[in-house]
């Protein structure tokens, strides 16, 4: 059964595992934005910015940074993008950070509008529709594929800014100098100012004390159904609940069709490489659901379903370490991993990263207490949102996991038809990001 409420609240004032089985799709981008450091040597490259981590936030922060004139480092611990993954949902707040990095127009010609989220039960049995242009005016919603989106965002960047194979070894503080960082290989780079960007496992969040997100009591299977010939679906989100399961199907494009199954497991389990066995296991959980859904997992290459476990981090105040330290900070994933029941994870990775160059862009370059005075207004302004974010995306997957039938009954038959409003469950998107200016411009 889902993780209770109470239960939760104990379970998360101590660390606790979390696996997940991404298996990352390793594609070169198309024009080079990649640079190398010289060998080992005494004495460390240095380095203004450096942004650790090539994903959705770390590649944010540096186009970012590009647009108000800044230039910065990724290191990437891969040899290429890694654009593992499948689907991802953007939703209003996220296509306004894109359009604030410059490429918010060329996604949207490459993907889907949603206009209507279906709700049905297991058997087929709708329970509620919502249309987004009369309950929720103003909402941009669409599927994105994580390839495109990576490559999108390292396309507009400039020559010599990602460092692939760079995984990072230590990280140390060299007083008033910088941060020093250690990369497997040897190579070191001394930074002034630390920007990690590292995903779930963060290990920058780690050496500041962060503890290991905490899993939350469910799975899910992701994949993208392919239809050559073009899909035939209306442009509108699909949901299934069931005891303990839930599944989902959106169209992303007009041959690809995003699906998830989520399901409730007392342990992420053991971790599961062959492809076969990932779709089918994919597939039995959904075989007697309406057909649709298994249809689209059917039409899904079996190197391409993912099986990963859901965590979160809870931001307790008091009890949390702060998001900077010394001229080194977290964002996205490695600072408040969270679960997808929002939707959010994705746009509030691009919201952090807009909202810290803006921040930023006047005082790079300067005083050591001006740059720290600056990332604790960030984080104490960006902790705010994030963390009541966290918990209600965690709250909402405990209430879609429900196994007991009465609770499931009441969620079908009142709650859903009854209560819920879609206003109110996408309130979090009005998020406006300003615009990014260099410094000192008009």
């Amino acid at each position: 059964m889902a993780t209770s409420f109470s239960s939760r609240l104990l379970h998360l004032l101590r660390p606790s595992p979390f696996s997940a089985s991404l298996r990352p799709t390793r594609i070169r981008p198309e024009r080079r934005i990649f640079t190398s450091f010289a060998g080992p040597s005494e004495n460390p490259r240095k380095e203004e910015i450096v942004v650790v981590g090539a994903g959705i936030a770390g590649l944010a922060t540096a186009l970012a940074l590009h647009r108000v004139g800044v230039r910065s480092v990724v290191l990437e611990q891969g040899d290429s993008l890694r654009t593992g993954g499948t689907s991802l949902t953007l939703s209003k707040n996220g296509w306004r950070a894109l359009d604030v990095l410059g490429v918010g127009d060329e996604l949207r010609s490459k993907f889907l509008q949603i206009q209507r989220l279906v709700i049905r039960s297991e058997d087929g049995r709708e329970l509620r529709s919502f249309s987004f242009k009369e309950e929720a005016p103003g909402q941009e919603l669409r599927g994105v594929e994580r390839r495109v989106l990576l490559e999108t965002l390292a396309s507009r960047l400039p020559p010599n800014t990602i460092s692939f194979s760079s995984r990072l070894k230590s990280i140390e503080r060299q007083g008033s100098e910088g941060t020093l960082l250690e990369l497997d290989d040897g190579r070191r780079v001394l930074a002034e100012i630390v920007i990690a960007c590292d995903g779930v496992h963060s290990p920058v969040a780690k050496w500041m004390g962060f503890s290991e997100p905490n899993y939350v009591g469910h799975c899910v299977f992701l994949g993208l159904g392919l239809y050559p010939d073009g899909q035939l679906f209306k442009p509108e989100v699909n949901y299934f609940y069931g005891r303990g399961m839930r599944a989902g199907f959106a169209p992303v494009s007009s041959t690809k069709v995003y699906w998830f199954i989520t399901f409730n497991s007392p342990s992420p389990g053991p971790r599961t490489s062959d492809p076969y066995v990932l779709k089918k296991e994919a597939l039995d959980l959904v075989r007697s659901w309406p057909q649709e859904l298994p249809d689209v997992v059917q039409r899904t290459p079996e190197d391409g379903v993912v099986k990963t476990s859901l965590a979160d981090r809870w931001l307790w105040p008091g009890f949390s370490p702060p998001s900077w330290a010394n001229g080194v900070v977290v964002i996205g994933d490695a600072w408040h991993p969270m679960t997808p029941n929002l939707g959010q994870g994705a746009c509030l990775a691009l919201e952090d990263a807009v909202v810290l160059v803006s921040k930023l862009r006047g005082v790079i370059g300067g005083r050591r207490e001006l740059i720290d005075q600056v990332l604790r207004e960030y984080s104490k302004e960006r902790w705010a949102r994030v963390f009541p974010l966290t918990i209600r995306a965690n709250l909402v997957g405990s209430l879609s996991q429900w196994e007991n039938p009465v609770f499931c009954s009441f969620r079908n038959n009142i709650m859903i038809p009854k209560l819920v409003r879609l206003g109110r469950l996408v309130e979090h998107t009005n998020f406006e990001c300003e615009s990014l200016e260099p410094a000192g411009s008009a």
